[in-house]
């Protein structure tokens, strides 16, 4: 298996280009298996997920071809029913095909989803909402098989904002009989990304971005073209390497109005954000400063950022406290970073950080996709080698991030494991 080596202290200087929203691709993709015609979806990221989204739509039907970042697909001979388990096993967004299978051929069979060690990330929203749609649900042999011969439009309030409950249901809407209105849902920018999508596609809208959205039900969409998002998460953890080691850097393709409680954040923190023609411009003069966050639904604090955070805050002057209210087992990145010297305590949903002047290189493990992103930061400002292991986590939704980070200066490569 891979690792991960930083020799850590290096300031970053330069330029980086954020890629495609990984999270607003997977849904996408997963949208063209609502009817025929060619759907052309470019600034895709090629990161293990999306190669796993699009292996799961070949398997369903979907005529798929990639070429760098542009994913062409056509899925007008799609006739199964079914995403098993093998594939469902390493990715939750699997559970995106469900909506759309349902309300297209009548039926659906999709494994219960794996792929995160972060919390229980329960799908009975998903399923309720499908139900009062008229959906015959059932939950066998650790399958969701869901019948209807067509949905019919219902208001449904969640009782979460719950991110791929709510695209689930957005796609599930578009082709069901009647106006559905989802109350309560995210309100996250990939959903209105998936919502620009759809309506290219000649789905019938209202409110993408705000807490209510009403989908009027069509009889078959078409092709269309779309142009991914930006990704925020990975626009959010360049600045944040930017910050913890210093230097001058500007993170091409940032979207500063996704990032807004994030910004405001590390702004307390004493750093300096800047916007451009080019992007967003990330400088730091004096030492890193202590903060309260708490992570909330957008667009509160992102809990995908939180790992990146604790990284900034174990350097930090002072007592940062940090409260993750989204996932119950978010805070696994934590004992690798005692390894790298940093001073945690975690009490229930909080961590409180005590700052110290410089973690030390050590060997660390990642325990999902989010927490090896924040133990990279770590080991750039930390002193002395740093070998991350488990990348295959990284590599589930970060594209190319050693190439990028060395081409700001960092000292990063990708090596074998030594077993």
């Amino acid at each position: 298996m891979d690792q991960i080596r930083i020799i850590g202290g290096a300031p970053l200087n330069g330029l980086v280009e954020v890629s495609g929203a990984k999270n607003a691709a997977l849904p996408i993709l997963a949208a063209s298996l609502l009817g025929g015609g060619e759907c052309i979806i470019d600034h895709v990221p090629q990161v293990r997920d999306l190669i796993t989204m699009g292996k799961l739509l070949a398997l369903l039907g979907v005529e798929v071809q990639t070429e760098g970042s542009r994913v062409v697909m056509e899925a007008s001979k799609v006739q199964s029913i079914e995403a098993p388990y093998d594939l469902v096993k390493t990715m939750r967004a699997s559970i995106l095909a469900l909506g759309p299978l349902l309300t297209r051929l009548g039926e659906a069979k999709v494994s219960l989803p794996g792929g995160c060690a972060i919390g229980t990330r329960p799908v009975n929203l998903h399923l309720k909402g499908l139900a009062m749609m008229g959906a015959e649900v059932e939950v066998e042999h650790g399958y969701i098989h869901a019948k209807a011969r067509r949905l019919k439009g219902a208001r449904i309030d969640l009782d979460f904002p719950t991110v791929t409950g709510t695209e689930n249901l957005i796609m599930a809407a578009c082709l069901a009989e009647g106006t559905t209105s989802l109350h309560h849902v995210a309100r996250e920018p990939e959903i209105a990304d998936l919502c620009a999508f759809l309506t290219k596609r000649g789905a019938k809208i209202l409110g993408a971005g705000t807490d209510t959205i009403i989908i009027e039900g069509v009889s078959e969409l078409h092709g269309a073209k779309h142009e991914v998002m930006p990704d925020r998460v990975e626009a959010g953890t360049f600045v944040m390497a930017g910050a913890i080691t210093g230097g001058d850097i500007t993170v091409k393709g940032c979207i500063s109005d996704h990032l807004g409680t994030v910004f405001t954040k590390i702004q307390e923190m004493g750093v300096e954000l800047t916007e451009h023609s080019e992007g967003v411009r990330v400088r730091r003069s004096g030492p890193l400063k202590a903060v309260e966050v708490k992570t909330l639904p957008y667009p509160g604090f992102p809990t995908d950022l939180q790992a990146q955070m604790m990284a900034l805050m174990s350097v930090a002057d002072g007592t940062s406290i940090l409260t993750e209210t989204i996932f119950e087992g978010r805070f696994l990145h934590v004992p690798e970073l005692h390894r790298m010297g940093a001073s945690i305590e975690i009490d229930g949903p909080h961590a409180v950080v005590k700052g110290i002047p410089v973690l030390t290189g050590a060997p660390v493990m990642a325990s999902d996709l989010r927490a090896s992103a924040g133990l990279v930061l770590a080991g750039l400002a930390a002193e002395g080698e740093t070998t991350i292991s488990r990348v295959y986590h990284l590599d589930r939704g970060y594209e190319r991030l050693e190439e990028k980070l060395k081409a700001v200066g960092a000292q990063v490569e990708r090596v074998r494991e030594v077993v």
